[in-house]
């Protein structure tokens, strides 16, 4: 199975590979499109800014949002979770619009949120499967989905409770970063592509 790590600009590329690799899927990091909707699932990484990968993604935007509806299993980490909904408020650009919804700055005192942090309220079958408590987040914004049925998971940040994960079909997001929550965050990622394998 290979599995797309797409390279827009953002960081943490080696944790997230090897993530990957662990679960005995071949990481593929490209900046090329057309490469990674050819592989058997996409992962959208989560270090960056929103206007830059936007900016990124724009020219192949449409392209990226019909491999995704046609049934692409895709997980979007932190800016890659963010990047599936429309627009954000920290910068220009639109996201893929595979979700309805929009991204909007933390409301606390204490920004951005750095460290583990509580999920609440889990319902998807990946994070149960991992039984992960706690995850380690690095953001100062958060996804508000219309539709909130989306939501398989909470977080609270000082009094600003949100989406800590979203699900639409085969399109997975989590606000946190696995591959920087021990070994049942990493077994997230693992259980995300066992399920794109099924």
């Amino acid at each position: 199975m290979k599995a797309a790590i797409l390279d827009y600009g953002a960081g943490n590329l080696y944790s997230l590979s090897k993530a990957v690799k662990s679960s005995g899927a071949a990481a593929v990091v490209t900046a090329n499109v057309d490469e990674a909707l050819s592989c058997d699932a996409l992962l959208l990484p989560g270090v960056g800014a929103f206007g830059s990968a936007s900016e990124f993604l724009a020219p192949r935007r449409e392209s990226i949002r019909l491999a995704l509806s046609d049934g692409l299993p895709c997980l979007g980490i932190c800016l890659g979770m963010q990047l599936l909904f429309e627009s954000s408020e920290e910068g220009e650009g639109s996201g893929l619009g595979v979700i309805a919804g929009t991204v909007r700055r933390l409301e606390a005192d204490r920004i951005p949120q750095m460290g583990w942090n509580d999920l609440e309220d889990v319902t998807d079958p990946i994070l149960r499967s991992v039984n992960l408590g706690a995850a380690y987040f690095a953001n100062s914004y958060v996804c508000e989905p219309v539709d909130r049925t989306l939501i398989t998971a909470w977080a609270t940040h000082e009094a600003d409770r949100f989406p800590a994960a979203v699900r639409s079909g085969s399109v997975f997001g989590v606000q946190f970063h696995p591959e920087k929550s021990s070994l049942a965050g990493v077994g997230i990622v693992g259980a995300f592509l066992s399920e794109a394998r099924r």
